[in-house]
């Protein structure tokens, strides 16, 4: 069998992730606030950039095709953003104050004791364990086997350093289970009345959550008093009693310190067209030094001060191309959801990623990184751009409407209903389709979910109690 040698020609086309196309990829997926960490430790780093009102690269011809009017959107070739946005305070984000914690706050109260240093040891690890709301959701006698049998801590140790923890202020704090929360809070405000209260109010409402928060629950105030054998008004007290009380006690320390949303577009109303316009507050004003520009330019740099100049260019031409993208991506949803800008979430119209990409000549992945964590100032608030990405839903009439105006229609409609009388999820399904919008009742449901609307059984119950 003999082989055969041969040279041959092929011309292929081949796309090479260069480093500077890695780097403007990852400058468009980041949101604004890690872009601007992004600049920081790129000033830091590299002593040819510098913070400046304008930009080194011209993005004339990168926005020539973009049919926006506005004088601001030019910011890239003038900086004129940058100088409209000037040094002003306002212009920068506020810096968060360091928050003081539940744990923190207990522990000042602990401090303040005269328990010994062996309770106070054992108290700081109850603290340590309560969730965010306050609850010490570990059982105690876990806690007690992980624990050094060195030490030699009983369980009669543990629950009286739990009941010291649970005397500290948020009332209710190390409580087990949402019936010791509430009865630890009865026990503070009886205390507090002295005798002023009423005795037998507050012994319908100790009874209520120590047994009956399941009945309650279901609004049905006229089985709980068979039960109770109290009169109604009695239950009645009883009832806005345990109404007035918290039962999550550690909410003003849960959660993380609000934080700002800046939004990267601002959507305003333009000649009788909505026009989308770049933020000059999330704009990094950065630039590459021209000095050290003009340096380098006149002589032989060396080679570690050429790659420092390579990457700042890249820097800083990754930046703009960033918002060329943002900002024609904001525009072609902004012309496909004008409907929105005029009348709200009802008039959402369906769209996906490809509708844009095709119009804009993108890759579906382009348009997902460009519209991901970016926010835009409209009207009705400020709203994600992926949001105003739905799927279709037919109606009768053959036309298709979004899945976001649906969820606004099932909320209007529950807003609208009668309270003691709520929708059920099948109800409102006829009501959709008697407005032509064709969808199943589970399909209702899965929205009225994601909305945060409850089931219309609990709703019944909370409009029962409420009247109560």
């Amino acid at each position: 069998m003999h082989s055969r040698q041969s040279l041959e020609l092929r011309q292929q086309q081949q796309l090479a992730l260069t480093p500077q196309l890695q780097q403007s990829i990852r400058f468009l997926q980041l949101s604004a606030h890690d872009l601007e960490l992004e600049v920081a430790r790129a000033l830091q780093e590299n002593p040819l950039l510098e913070r400046g009102d304008e930009y080194d690269i011209d993005a004339d011809a990168a926005v020539a095709s973009l049919p926006l009017a506005a004088v601001e959107d030019r910011w890239m070739a003038t900086g004129s953003s940058a100088r409209m946005a000037g040094d002003d305070d306002d212009a920068q984000r506020p810096e968060s104050p360091l928050p003081l914690t539940l744990q923190d706050h207990l522990q000042e109260q602990l401090r303040l004791t005269r328990a010994g240093e062996r309770d106070c040891a054992l108290v700081g690890v109850l603290i340590e364990e309560l969730d965010d709301s306050g609850y010490l959701a570990t059982p105690l006698h876990e806690i007690h086997a992980m624990l050094p049998e060195s030490l030699g801590v009983d369980m009669q140790e543990l629950a009286a350093a739990l009941k010291l923890l649970q005397s500290f202020d948020p009332p209710g704090v190390g409580a087990r289970t949402l019936s010791e929360c509430l009865l630890l809070q009865l026990a503070v405000r009886a205390a507090e009345q002295a005798g002023n209260g009423d005795a037998q109010v507050y012994d319908c409402a100790r009874e209520v959550a120590a047994h009956h928060l399941p009945v309650l629950a279901t609004g049905n105030l006229n089985r709980l008093r068979d039960i109770l054998g109290v009169p109604m008004p009695v239950l009645r007290s009883a009832h806005a009693l345990l109404l007035g009380l918290e039962p999550r006690p550690a909410r003003n320390w849960a959660g993380e310190p609000a934080d700002y949303v800046t939004p990267d577009v601002v959507v305003r109303k333009s000649g009788g067209r909505w026009v989308a316009h770049l933020n000059p507050a999330v704009v990094p004003k950065v630039r590459i030094n021209a000095v050290y520009e003009s340096l380098l330019a006149q002589s032989q740099p060396a080679p570690q001060l050429q790659a420092q100049l390579q990457q700042a260019q890249g820097l800083v031409k990754s930046v703009n191309q960033r918002f060329v993208t943002l900002i024609r991506v904001a525009q072609a949803i902004v012309d496909q959801q004008t409907g929105y800008f005029e009348q709200g979430a009802a008039a959402m119209r369906p769209m996906v990623l490809r509708d844009i990409a095709l119009q804009l000549g993108m890759h579906e992945s382009t348009v997902s990184r460009a519209t991901r964590q970016k926010y835009a100032q409209t009207p009705w608030g400020v709203i994600e751009l992926k949001d105003f990405f739905s799927s279709a839903l037919q109606t009768d009439d053959g036309e298709a409407t979004s899945a976001t105006a649906v969820r606004s229609l099932i909320a209007r409609l529950v807003a609208e209903e009668p309270p003691h009388k709520p929708l059920s999820d099948a109800k409102i399904a006829d009501m959709l389709a008697a407005q032509g919008v064709t969808i199943a009742r589970r399909t209702v449901a899965k929205y009225r979910e994601a909305a945060g609307i409850e089931p219309a059984i609990m709703r019944k119950a909370r409009a029962a109690l409420d009247a109560g």
